[in-house]
């Protein structure tokens, strides 16, 4: 019997986990997770507690990274709209978005003509538009390829998630646009990072999924363990029993109830939040 038998752990990756907010202004490589999160994570699993990533990312851009991790666990993909289990190579729950989300985003395409972003099929496919400098670095921080289309419209279903990548006014203005369409309020809209817009299914939160994977794998409400630093961690951390987030995390994060504050994500959060449930569970 380990002292963390029954317990979950989950951790946002970019910026929570591994800190990649410099490499995708600059383009660069994707950090590798520091030596003291590693050593923790390993630790905390060797005591008999379950870690897996709850992230916004797409299954081709994490996949290459999951088997770099130490992890133990299902993992919440696109924000929650998809539960993946890594060992099985399988989907256990998808929550993708309705096919008509393409007609619906042919308006918005047409009140901001070059509209940037991406959007993820439910394998491996990523599809863009119009895709900018922010569009290129992102890719190549994810590791992933992709299809350049003329409209959303050319895009397959199923969609897990549409991410729209514009950024300063023309960015607030699309924001304001997208959540004053009548449909709005029939899908999830949140921001995740300084530049990202995204839509998911309505439901299809990191929260809703880590209630899911808490139930798939038996583990009470109160033992679940939950990390992030933007807006899109918010239901995840609502969800959890304990609630973290890293010094570099947004206001709304920070000030939300019940989160408990760590070290800066570039200062081993994930270390430091392992260290404090070694003192929770003694």
């Amino acid at each position: 019997m380990g002292k963390f038998d029954g317990v979950l752990l989950l951790s946002d990756f970019d910026n929570t986990l591994v800190y990649t907010e410099d490499a995708l202004l600059s383009g660069g490589r994707l950090p590798p997770l520091n030596s003291a999160n590693r050593e923790a994570i390993h630790y905390f699993m060797a005591e008999g507690g379950i870690f897996s990533v709850a992230t916004g990312r797409a299954l081709p851009s994490f996949a290459p990274i999951a088997p770099t991790l130490p992890m133990n666990g299902p993992t919440i993909l696109f924000n929650g709209a998809a539960l993946y289990d890594f060992a099985r190579e399988e989907y256990l729950e998808t929550a993708f978005l309705p096919e008509d989300i393409r007609e619906k985003l042919l308006p918005v395409e047409e009140a901001f003509p070059g509209l940037v972003c991406e959007i993820y099929h439910d394998g491996n496919t990523i599809h863009t538009l119009h895709p900018s400098e922010l569009t290129r670095n992102h890719l190549r921080l994810t590791g992933s390829s992709a299809v350049e289309v003329r409209s959303i419209g050319e895009v397959p279903p199923p969609i897990s998630k549409v991410l729209f990548e514009e950024t300063g006014q023309r960015g607030r203005d699309l924001e304001r646009y997208i959540r004053s369409q009548p449909w709005a309020r029939d899908f999830e809209i949140v921001r995740s990072g300084k530049f990202f817009l995204e839509i998911t299914a309505k439901g299809a939160t990191k929260g809703a999924m880590t209630q899911k994977l808490a139930s798939l794998l038996g583990i009470r409400a109160e033992n679940v363990c939950c990390v992030g630093d933007e807006a899109n961690d918010l239901t995840m951390l609502a969800a959890a029993g304990h609630a973290f987030a890293p010094a570099n995390a947004i206001e709304a994060v920070r000030r939300a109830p019940g989160v408990e504050l760590l070290p800066d994500c570039r200062e081993d959060a994930l270390a430091a939040l392992i260290d404090r449930l070694d003192g929770l569970y003694a």
